[in-house]
């Protein structure tokens, strides 16, 4: 018994029994060898069972079907770099994923290293969830230049980060966290209204000697900034 051929009897089994959902006791009943494999050799950085390596690695139309035990309440929050070390050592020199994969593989690199961080980060680990915030920085920051939909966020920085920390805390189902990170932002910004940048340096018209920063008022009612014949 290997990883691999553990994925091809758990995708035959999930195949042939069709369940609505199915967890590791599930799996324990009605595939014991392969529950006592991963539970012996599919391990996590911090010790622990690693379903989302196993749920990540069956067929699609299953993954959605995974259904884990209820999230720890009253989680203590602490702070342990070397979980977080454990994981990029693992991955040594493959942060670039974050920045500009350039494959499929590379995809999915950036997709375990950003579970495995948001598991520890959902334990309770802040060091997580920071590293976990820079390196998913900078896709977003990627993804604005990109994606002219998403582009709309730009000068949000602020909202991008609570919804950047609300996925973090809600994510349960095993799949492409970047996928559920992009879809949130796009299904989220629809209705923001982009910010615009404008020169005030430019001329007002064609031609034209006086700037428009010349014709920057404010109302001394309100308070309010604007352009001087502009409602």
């Amino acid at each position: 018994m290997d990883f691999d051929k553990s994925i091809v009897i758990l995708n035959q089994l999930l195949s042939d029994e069709n369940p609505e959902a199915f967890n590791s006791s599930w799996i324990l009943k009605h595939a014991p060898k392969v529950y006592r494999f991963i539970w012996k050799n599919v391990r996590t950085e911090i010790g622990t069972v690693d379903w989302d390596r196993v749920t990540y690695a069956i067929e699609w139309k299953y993954q959605r079907r995974w259904a884990p035990g209820k999230q720890k309440k009253n989680i203590v929050p602490y702070e342990n770099p070397v979980e977080v070390e454990s994981i990029l050592k693992k991955y040594e020199g493959k942060t670039y994923v974050f920045v500009a994969p350039t494959d499929l593989n590379d995809r999915r690199v950036r997709d375990i290293m950003s579970i495995s961080l948001v598991r520890l980060a959902q334990n309770g680990n802040l060091s997580a969830k920071e590293e976990l915030m820079k390196l998913l920085g900078y896709t977003i920051a990627d993804w604005l230049e990109r994606f002219y939909f998403l582009s709309r966020w730009q000068g949000y920085d602020d909202q991008i980060r609570e919804n950047l920390e609300r996925c973090i805390r809600r994510y349960r189902y095993t799949g492409s966290f970047a996928m559920y990170l992009f879809r949130t932002l796009e299904y989220a910004g629809r209705g923001i209204r982009p910010f615009y940048a404008y020169s005030l340096d430019k001329p007002v018209a064609c031609d034209a000697e006086k700037r428009m920063i010349e014709n920057v008022v404010q109302d001394t009612e309100t308070g309010e900034i604007q352009l001087y014949g502009r409602a």
